[in-house]
């Protein structure tokens, strides 16, 4: 990865030198993301400043270093991200005059953006992305995000100063950023476990959403336009559901094995070491079967290992390793490995973060640096096939009360409430040993008030959504603060406040 910063300062007196500055102690907050390199450019009559840390992997010469400009001068680009199709991209501009002075995928990025335009190039992209592009004819700034939100973008006002970022800590490197904690924000942590864009957890302080862009020209102080979408997600499962598939079954599946087999092809395009995260589990042993059909030698697959049995993952790891034939490196960690992590947290997340996976996560990323640069994992296997367990229990749930009629559903909730978590248990104690074993549950009390929330909903995603909710009335817990609408809750058709406002 790499990291992004920039400052667009409107006041009349900036000082090119001082913004560089500034900027430059934003991308020091950042040299973990990018390493290998940092610079910044400055448009001194715009007042505007960019910044990047490079971590190389394409094109490890100079020529692909950033902040990059355009061969005609008029854009500069910073990138975070990869452009898998940038092959194709490029052998096509080459066909209509332009020339490339290295083989970075950040020059194919920035002449397209310059040839065809933003709207087009975002379309076009096969890829991660956050990037930052400024048209020094237009005096027009562009922010972009890929379709799903791989990469983080932040942007928001600081006084008379735009700035924008990979992470947080940036923002608190530009010098005289003093934010405020957004409480409104802080409901949509309780209720979800992090905070969802576009908000962040300051107040003015935005996150990019997936799949738009933003466009600056002229700006005023604290007011921020709407990010335009140039890709949904909705739009795309409408588009498929309507076309619908030709085949059987079995071209279903060949289907789907020559789309993950090109994704995986194109993602092992790199000029530096890579491997894999390797769990075991069928995400990421897909992931490293296909990456060891296409590699001539053996794939670096890292796992980390507990030694308490029901969460050691290592031994099938180790299994699915020596089947394929990988060169397989695994680390068991200790309980004070685990506890070492957690004092690093807020530097390595800037925001609240609720997942208890991110501590393995950076154990093993730890060990996959000794390594390689680059790890491919199974992450999002479970989001795109419905993997996770809350799936199938939300629809075992619903395709059973649905028979109910709504009115007794809502009475047997009320009754399941009428009686106290606490009571529950000492009944559920005491009738302990008469009851078969799949009742016997901890903390049966609180199930059974869960339970009666789900009974009383005649919708199958409002079900789910209170099912999900980590805190149901989260805003009781935040005084003073109202919950904004999530694209969860609007989905759900539990719209539980203002979207996100324009103004800040």
């Amino acid at each position: 990865m790499c990291g992004l910063a920039g400052i667009w300062s409107l006041a009349a007196s900036g000082d090119a030198a001082a913004l560089a500055a500034r900027c430059a102690s934003m991308t020091a907050a950042l040299q973990h993301r990018g390493p290998d390199d940092g610079a910044v450019w400055t448009d001194p009559s715009a007042g505007l400043v960019l910044g990047h840390r490079r971590l190389a992997i394409l094109d490890l010469s100079p020529a692909g270093a950033q902040p990059m400009v355009s061969r005609d001068g008029r854009f500069v680009l910073v990138f975070n991200g990869e452009i898998y199709n940038f092959s194709s991209l490029r052998a096509e501009l080459e066909t209509l005059g332009v020339v490339f002075r290295g083989h970075a995928d950040t020059e194919v990025l920035l002449e397209a953006c310059g040839l065809w335009g933003l709207g087009t190039t975002l379309e076009r992209l096969n890829g991660m992305f956050a990037f930052a592009l400024w048209d020094r004819l237009e005096r027009r700034l562009h922010l972009a995000r890929d379709r799903m939100g791989e990469k983080p973008l932040y942007y928001g006002w600081s006084g008379s100063r735009l700035l924008f970022a990979s992470e947080l800590k940036a923002l608190h490197a530009a010098g005289d950023f003093q934010p405020t904690v957004d409480r409104d924000a802080l409901t949509l942590y309780l209720r979800h476990g992090y905070v969802p864009e576009p908000h962040s957890i300051y107040q003015g302080i935005r996150k990019l959403p997936p799949g738009t862009s933003l466009t600056l020209t002229d700006p005023t102080p604290g007011v921020l336009p709407a990010p335009a979408p140039y890709w949904a997600l909705s739009s795309t499962i409408i588009d498929a559901h309507q076309q619908g598939f030709a085949g059987d079954a079995a071209a279903g599946v060949d289907a789907l094995e020559s789309t993950l087999k090109r994704a995986v092809e194109l993602r092992m395009v790199a000029d530096v070491p890579l491997g894999a995260f390797l769990s075991g589990g069928i995400d990421s042993s897909l992931i490293v079967a296909l990456m060891q059909a296409a590699s001539t030698r053996p794939v670096k697959t890292f796992t980390i290992g507990f030694d308490v049995p029901d969460y050691d993952e290592a031994p099938h790891a180790r299994a699915v390793a020596r089947h394929l034939g990988t060169e397989h490196t695994e680390l068991y960690v200790r309980p004070e490995d685990a506890l070492s992590v957690i004092p690093r947290l807020p530097t390595m997340y800037d925001e609240p973060f609720a997942d208890c996976s991110q501590i393995p996560t950076h154990l093993v990323s730890a060990l996959a640096r000794q390594q390689v640069t680059v790890a491919m994992s199974g992450d999002a296997g479970d989001e795109l096939f419905a993997g996770y367990s809350r799936y199938a229990v939300a629809n075992g749930l619903w395709q059973r009360q649905r028979r109910w009629p709504l009115a007794l559903r809502r009475a047997t909730a009320a009754g399941l409430r009428a009686v106290s978590p606490a009571t529950w248990d000492r009944v559920f104690n005491l009738l302990h040993p008469l009851l078969p074993r799949a009742a016997r549950q901890p903390m049966p009390g609180d199930k059974l008030h869960k339970l009666s929330r789900l009974l009383a909903e005649d919708d199958p995603l409002a079900m789910y959504f209170k099912l999900i909710s980590l805190w149901q009335t989260p805003a009781e817990a935040v005084p003073g603060a109202q919950e904004p609408a999530s694209a969860l809750a609007l989905a759900a058709g539990r719209a539980l406040g203002a979207g996100a406002a324009a103004s800040v």
